[in-house]
């Protein structure tokens, strides 16, 4: 069947996750946090390198939905509720400088001059991910943006995908899944999509070659995939 869409996750993907993320990270604890130990508490539970500002493989920040970060860093916060930090966390991450893997712009245009129809799933919530694609000046390339908060669930799980099909009116085999982590992968392939693995986000190759059908180096090489034919 004739691939007619890309179904893209966010952080790792189409941003860099670690130059994007890992500063910003390393100030909100500090924000949140009564002192040193407290933060490496929390870096530790989020899997985040606090000196070096960097995110371990398997990080539950990188992966997972604000709801189950919030479940790994509030037993480390007995002065917090969950709302107040809930929307904190949603207030601050919507102005995070997000770092682009490269020039998107030129890239999504020659997209949608193959008449691609292009969709974005991401684990973060559907307001911070539309400000940060505004403010990389894409946003008008998408046909579909979700979050885990958007009314169809997180990845693994395959809400959002399923929710990309029927809005676009796609079968899943006409979409490839582009994503940087385990949960794009398996949240992709267990819709039914082609899955497109990129190594610009945490997980390595070897993993993602477990479950992707093919892994590229980044998005800028989904153009020759494509003409090389998927």
């Amino acid at each position: 069947m004739k691939l007619k869409a890309l179904l893209f996750d966010k952080d790792g993907t189409l941003f860099d996750f670690q130059r994007s993320w890992g500063p910003w990270l390393a100030e909100f604890l500090t924000d949140i946090s009564q002192d040193r130990g407290q933060r490496l508490q929390l870096a530790d539970a989020l899997g985040f390198e606090l000196e070096a500002q960097v995110f371990r493989p398997g990080s539950v920040f990188v992966h997972d939905t604000l709801e189950e970060i919030l479940d790994a860093v509030l037993p480390h916060l007995p002065g917090w509720e969950r709302p107040a930090l809930e929307a904190f966390a949603i207030r601050e991450t919507a102005q995070v400088p997000q770092v682009p893997v490269m020039d998107l712009a030129p890239l999504l245009a020659g997209f949608k001059a193959r008449k691609l129809v292009l969709g974005v799933a991401t684990n973060d919530n559907e307001h911070p991910a539309r400000t940060q694609l505004e403010a990389a000046n894409v946003l008008g390339y998408f046909d579909f943006i979700a979050g885990y908060d958007s009314g169809y669930g997180g990845k693994p799980a395959t809400g959002m995908q399923q929710a990309f099909c029927n809005t676009q009116g796609l079968a899943a085999a006409e979409v490839a899944m582009i994503g940087d982590s385990l949960h794009d992968m398996i949240s992709g392939r267990d819709a039914g999509m082609l899955t497109v693995g990129v190594l610009t986000g945490t997980t390595s190759r070897a993993e993602l070659a477990l479950v992707a059908d093919v892994v590229l180096e980044d998005i800028g090489e989904i153009a020759n995939w494509l003409q090389q034919g998927p």
